[in-house]
This record gives C-alpha cells, sequence and structure tokens, in this order.
C-alpha cells in the first residue's frame, strides 16, 4: 500500500508517520510538507520521519495532480492548526483547511486514489447545549478553524468519485508528540504546572472538551486509510474520540493537579461564557471501528507530558510566547521575512 500523509511534520502528522511504519512495515510511505515547523523537535532522538521512505517539501496550496499518481490512500492533515492562527489568518485558513483541501481530494479522485481521509474537528459543534452531540445533530461553527473544518466536510461529500472519503472529527488533540505544541488545554496545564506550581482556568471551568491522545488520533487514521465503504459508506463523517473522555475544563485541570502533586488552581468565576464548549456521542466511530478504539487514558496522556517535558529540561516560565505555540512560529517567520503575509516561503530572505 503506498500513502502520502500531507502536513506530515506538525505534532499530530509526527505521531502518524511513526505508527503507520509500526503497524503497516511494508507499506510505501511519504510524506509532503511545506516545513513550517520542521525545526520545532521537542526531545526526539531522530526525525519523526526517518519512518517515512521519501520526504517531499512543497506548499499542500500548489500540490498537482501529478504528485497524487500511484497513491492508493492520501491523508490531509495540513492546516491552519487552531483557533489563534484562525483568527489571525482568517482567508488564509479557508484557502489551506477548506478550498486546498477540497482541490487535494478532487485531484486525488481524478488520480485513482482509492482512500482519502480528512483531519476534521469536533469544534464544528461550537457551543452545544443538551446531550452528546451525534454526526446527526446541527453543528454550530463559532470560529474560523471550525468552519474552515465544516466547510470542507460539505464540500467533500459532494464530490462524485468512487474514492472512499472519510472526515475524521477529532476530539481535541493532546499528549506528547516529536513537535510538541503547548497550545493546547492538557498540554498547557501541565507545561504551567510544571514550571510555575499554578494552573489558571481562564474559563469559568465549565466547559465541555472530548480529548483524544495523538496516538489514539493515529490509530483512527491507520483504520481509514483503508476502511471498506460497507464501513460507513463511501463517504463518511465521524466523531473520533470516547465517550468517557468527555471532561469539563476544570476536570481537566484537577486531574493534572491530582499528578502533579503541590499544584494549585485558579479558576475565573466571572469569565464571559466560553464560545467553545460541547460533549460529544463516539457510538458511530465505536461500532464502526471496533479493533480501533482509543487506548490512552488522561492520565496516561498527562503522564507521558510530564516524562516529554522533563527529557527536554522544559523550565521555561514564559513557554506561551516561545516557539512551542504554533501562532509564534509563524510570526517569528514573518518577522524575519521568511514568509510573506499569505505564509509563502521567501527565496530571498536571509537565513
Amino acid at each position: 500500500m503506498q500513502i502520502l500523509i500531507t502536513g506530515n511534520m506538525g505534532y499530530v502528522g509526527s505521531t502518524v508517520c511513526k505508527y503507520l511504519r509500526q503497524m503497516r512495515p511494508d507499506a510505501v510511505l511519504h510524506g509532503f510538507d511545506n516545513a513550517y515547523f520542521a525545526h520545532c523537535l521537542t526531545g526526539a532522538m531522530c526525525l519523526p520521519e526517518h519512518s517515512l521512505d521519501a520526504q517531499f517539501y512543497g506548499d499542500v496550496r500548489s500540490i498537482t495532480p501529478e504528485r497524487l499518481a500511484g497513491y492508493d490512500a492520501v491523508v490531509q492533515l495540513a492546516a491552519i492548526s487552531n483557533d489563534p492562527m484562525g483568527h489571525k489568518f482568517e482567508k488564509i485558513t479557508y484557502d489551506i483547511n477548506q478550498d486546498t483541501t477540497i482541490a487535494l481530494a478532487r485531484s486525488a479522485a481524478d488520480a485513482g486514489v482509492h482512500h482519502f481521509v480528512f483531519a476534521s474537528s469536533c469544534s464544528i459543534y461550537g457551543i452545544a447545549e443538551g446531550g452528546p452531540r451525534k454526526e446527526s445533530d446541527p453543528v454550530n461553527p463559532v470560529t474560523a478553524y471550525a468552519r474552515s473544518k465544516i466547510g470542507a466536510e460539505k464540500a467533500l461529500e459532494q464530490i462524485d468519485t468512487d474514492m472512499v472519503i472519510t472526515c475524521l472529527r477529532f476530539a481535541t488533540a493532546c499528549g506528547m508528540s516529536d513537535r510538541l505544541r503547548l497550545d493546547l488545554v492538557l498540554n498547557d496545564f501541565v507545561a504551567s504546572a510544571m514550571v510555575t506550581g499554578k494552573l489558571s482556568v481562564l474559563s469559568d471551568g465549565t466547559p465541555w472538551r472530548p480529548m483524544i491522545d495523538t496516538a489514539d488520533m493515529a490509530r483512527a487514521i491507520d483504520w481509514a486509510v483503508d476502511r471498506p465503504a460497507e464501513a460507513g459508506g463511501r463517504y463518511l463523517a465521524v466523531n473520533v474520540g470516547s465517550d468517557d473522555r468527555n471532561y469539563q475544563v476544570r476536570q481537566i485541570a484537577d486531574a493534572v493537579a491530582e499528578m502533579l502533586p503541590g499544584t494549585t488552581v485558579s479558576v475565573n468565576t466571572e469569565a464571559p461564557v466560553d464560545s467553545r464548549s460541547y460533549r460529544v456521542d463516539f457510538s458511530l466511530y465505536r461500532s464502526l471501528a471496533p479493533d480501533h478504539q482509543p487506548q490512552v487514558t488522561l492520565r496516561d496522556s498527562i503522564g507521558e507530558l510530564k516524562a516529554g517535558l522533563e527529557r527536554m529540561a522544559f523550565e521555561d516560565a514564559d513557554f506561551r510566547n516561545s516557539p512551542l505555540i504554533r501562532l509564534k512560529v509563524l510570526e517569528a517567520h514573518m518577522a524575519s521575512g521568511r514568509l510573506d503575509s499569505a505564509l509563502v516561503w521567501q527565496r530571498s530572505a536571509r537565513p
């Protein structure tokens, strides 16, 4: 099997490459990435890309249909990957997350690719009161990032093709990675507890967040790259996570404090309503992919983050302004002239 992973040199992609190699030792694995975050290695003993047969460099916005010929599956991870970046780069967020994803899928279908996997997000549910959200429930995206994800989903459903398309609506990512991000709620909490002994919950602690470790995201992608059409249909949008991993933000903070004794937790009881609060029903994924269910518990993720940060000798109390925050990396590239305002590499920039 030949698999192309776009956006493989990021937080999730670094784990996906290693997992797919472990599970599919005979597969041909290729990566395609523009390397915004290639240098953001965090305690890795070697490049995650050593798991691949080849690494290609380029902007997914300009990938050619010819590049996709011969692949059995394309995994689309390339994205402007969170709300702060989506707010600052709103047009580019729609361009990459939505329009480029649609163009990539159409090109893949034309090239004879059998499976297309899109990393979507449960954030499309926005503020969702009542019971856990099922795939058939209305969506309520409140950020550019979430709107770009549901926009891509809707267009992918309309592509007239025999190619099997799977949109994985992932819960909130967390856990250790060879390219760790600390702009995610659990990861931020663990880092803050380790260097300051304090956790500040900016909301009132009640918003809901389903959580999923990067290892379990990779497990889901492994399922989707050759999912039979009979398991969910030719086109499938499915929530990916586990019912017992729906947490309120205060519960996440308390779990971190419990595993890092001496940590104090403060909650902003006067905070305005958080624009993202959603519980999610994962029963469809459980029925379709019984052998690929999440295995990493919240405590496991916290423990692995703690161990990983200790290996890095992490002690930066100002980490929210560091390269461990993806927006800060892009801003540094732009300030140096390496990227222009459209996030395109400038060859004339000084090294």
